[in-house]
C-alpha cells in the first residue's frame, strides 16, 4: 500500500488521530446497549468480556453472539441509540481544533458503520460528520429479509481476524511509511476491540478505568489515560505546538 492510497495523507498531515467510537467518542457503547436492553442482557455480556480478556474467546464470537440476540429491527436500534448514547462532551472542541489544523480523525471501530454515521451526523451535523474516515464492519439482511423487519439483519465483519475488524490493519502502513513521510500516529480507546490497536501508533490514549488501561500496564504497551476529549485536546495541542514530546505525554495511569 503506497502513500497515495492512504486516504488520511492526502492534505499531508503533520499529525493524524486514529480513535475507537463506541465508549470512546461516545461516553456509552452503543453496541452493549443493545445487547442490555433489546438482546441477552447485561450479565451475559459481561461474562463473555471476561472471557475475551483473559484470552479464552476472541471478541469476534462474543460480538456475533451478542448481536445475534437482538432481533429488533435494525431502523428501531438506530433510534433507541439516537435517543439513548450520548457524544463524549469534549469531543466537538477536539474535532473543530482538529479540523481548523489539518489533523484528519480516522473512527476504527468495531461496530457498525450505519450506527457509527447516524450518531455522527446527529451530534456534528451530516456535513461535518461525512468528513470523517470510518473503518468499521457493516450491516446486511438476513435470506428474504430487509434489515428493517424483526430478527432481519446480521453484522457483516471487516475482516477475518480474530476481532472482526483489526484495527492495526489500518495503522500499520502509515506506521511503516519512511520517517520523512510519516506523521505523528494518536490512537483513543478504551477496551477489549482496541487491543490490536494499542501497540501501533505513537500515543495511545486509553480511557481511565476501562480495561484498556489494565491491557496496556499488563502488556508494557506505553499509553496515558484520558476522562474526557477535554484532556487528549489539552495534550494533543502542547505536542503540535511543541511544549510537549510524545515520549514524555506517555505517562501511564494517572
Amino acid at each position: 500500500m503506497g502513500p497515495t492510497t492512504l486516504p488520511a495523507l492526502q492534505t499531508n498531515p503533520k499529525f493524524i488521530f486514529f480513535t475507537d467510537f463506541d465508549g470512546t467518542i461516545t461516553w456509552q457503547d452503543s453496541n452493549d446497549f443493545l445487547t442490555d436492553n433489546l438482546g441477552y442482557g447485561a450479565a451475559e455480556r459481561k461474562k463473555g468480556n471476561a472471557d475475551v480478556l483473559s484470552g479464552r474467546r476472541h471478541f469476534r464470537d462474543l460480538f456475533h453472539e451478542m448481536l445475534d440476540s437482538i432481533d429488533t429491527p435494525f431502523d428501531q436500534c438506530i433510534a433507541a441509540l439516537l435517543q439513548n448514547i450520548q457524544l463524549d462532551p469534549g469531543f466537538r472542541a477536539f474535532f473543530d481544533w482538529a479540523r481548523a489544523n489539518n489533523m484528519p480523525i480516522v473512527v476504527l471501530s468495531g461496530g457498525m458503520e450505519p450506527i457509527i454515521r447516524a450518531l455522527l451526523a446527529h451530534y456534528l451535523g451530516e456535513a461535518e460528520a461525512a468528513t470523517m474516515q470510518i473503518v468499521s464492519n457493516n450491516v446486511a439482511p438476513l435470506p428474504g429479509k430487509s434489515i428493517n423487519d424483526k430478527g432481519g439483519w446480521k453484522i457483516v465483519f471487516h475482516d477475518d481476524s480474530g476481532f472482526g475488524h483489526d484495527k492495526s490493519l489500518e495503522i500499520r502502513p502509515y506506521a511503516n511509511l519512511p520517517q520523512d513521510q510519516r506523521p505523528v500516529l494518536f490512537y483513543a480507546g478504551d477496551g477489549v476491540s482496541d487491543l490490536s490497536a494499542a501497540k501501533e501508533t505513537d500515543l495511545l490514549f486509553a480511557k481511565a478505568g476501562r480495561d484498556l488501561v489494565t491491557y496496556c500496564e499488563t502488556e508494557h504497551v506505553p499509553f496515558t489515560t484520558f476522562n474526557d476529549f477535554s484532556d487528549i485536546l489539552a495534550t494533543v495541542k502542547d505536542i503540535a505546538e511543541g511544549k510537549l514530546s510524545v515520549k514524555d505525554a506517555a505517562t501511564g495511569r494517572k
